[in-house]
């Protein structure tokens, strides 16, 4: 039995006056989905246990099959992982995105969303530039906008504000003990970006933890696993787990993503021997985040023309298989981030609700067997 999990990061949406009142999922062209739920069965899934931030790091631990309320610790220590670095005990990881704010204001969360080698320069020159303010501090390069900090373990007191959360609004410099110190590495770093030709302005950091310790997903789950990806925060699951990461050249982390590239990787490790291959496409959540109506109708379509269409005739060529397609968490297109419309203290959407999959070994994989 072969397996595959289909994660369009994000697509969960509310009703959009754009669409008529309709969601993206509603007005999105799928065909060959469509025929799936009539030989499938549809339902719905809780993945963002009570009381937790409705956030990809939480909603992609879950569908592995990691209880977040037993492993997460912060979306960047997950990242740092992705990047190949072991966090120590005296350690702690931050998000470092590149933003652009302007006149006190979150213009782009994004930064204008330079591409891995633009980051990387930058982060090579805070590195060389901001490090030496403080001890123990060390920027590592990441994907596009979205990289990450080491810094002491003491500074994980502060109170960090998503800057996706802050789009079109006044942004909220970090406070708590550790505020200060953040809030002063973020503005030094204007200085940094100012010599590069980027839209991006300054850093903004967020989405601190310690390293969290997760199991074998063999061991866990009782199969061999991989899964592609291009955000490093999908990779660092996969990287603590023991799955299989597949890179592959054309995955962005945006609209124009290889999406044939992550069809392809997965049916050809899935041929070589893996039993569960998890694609995961960000672009319907970056659509979202920017309110781009449009383009998650086009990236929901994408993933019905340029994945569905040839992964399923090659899926029935190999023998038997289940594929489970669902979302971490919903990204309203109508603006702000998920936490924003749904938070921590309140239940999961309509589009998310349900019973968590059991995590014991083969029955976890049984229950989310619902295409095929």
């Amino acid at each position: 039995m072969k397996y595959v999990i289909c994660v369009p990061d994000g697509c969960a949406d509310l009703p959009v006056p754009d669409l008529d009142g309709r969601t993206p999922m509603d007005v999105a062209h799928m065909p060959v989905l469509a025929a799936l739920a009539g030989r499938g069965t549809v339902g719905r899934a809780a993945v963002i246990p009570e009381g937790m931030a409705p956030g990809s790091d939480v909603g992609n631990m879950s569908i592995m099959g990691f209880d977040p309320a037993r492993f997460h610790t912060g979306r960047a220590p997950i990242e740092v992982a992705a990047m190949g670095r072991t966090l120590r005990p005296d350690q702690t990881a931050f998000r470092c995105n590149l933003v652009v704010v302007r006149d006190g204001v979150m213009v782009d969360y994004a930064g204008g969303n330079p591409s891995s080698g633009e980051g990387a320069a930058v982060v090579a020159a805070l590195e060389a530039e901001l490090s030496g303010m403080h001890e123990g501090v060390e920027f590592l390069a990441g994907v596009g906008f979205r990289n990450a900090m080491i810094a002491p373990a003491g500074w994980i007191d502060a109170v960090c504000t998503p800057p996706h959360d802050l789009s079109g609004e006044a942004i909220v410099n970090p406070g708590g003990p550790a505020g200060g110190v953040l809030s002063e590495l973020m503005e030094a770093s204007k200085d940094v970006l100012s010599g590069f030709d980027l839209e991006a302005n300054q850093i903004w950091l967020w989405g601190q933890g310690f390293q969290p310790q997760v199991p074998s997903f063999a061991d866990t789950h009782g199969v061999e696993a991989g899964l592609v990806t291009a955000v490093d925060l999908v990779r660092g699951i996969g990287v603590l787990s023991g799955m299989k990461v597949c890179d592959i050249p054309g995955a962005t982390g945006w609209f124009d993503t290889d999406y044939e590239g992550k069809r392809d990787i997965a049916l050809a490790e899935l041929e070589a021997g893996l039993d569960l291959f998890v694609i995961h496409v960000e672009a319907t959540d970056e659509a979202g985040h920017a309110g781009n109506v449009a383009e998650k109708v086009r990236a929901l379509e994408n993933w019905d023309s340029r994945i569905l269409a040839g992964l399923i005739p090659a899926l029935d060529s190999m023998g038997p298989w289940r594929l489970l397609m669902l979302p971490d968490h919903a990204t309203p297109s109508r603006g702000w981030s998920p936490s924003r419309w749904f938070p921590a203290t309140s239940s999961s959407p309509d589009c998310s609700q349900a019973e968590v999959p059991d995590p014991s070994p083969r029955r976890w994989l049984q229950r989310l067997a619902v295409i095929g």
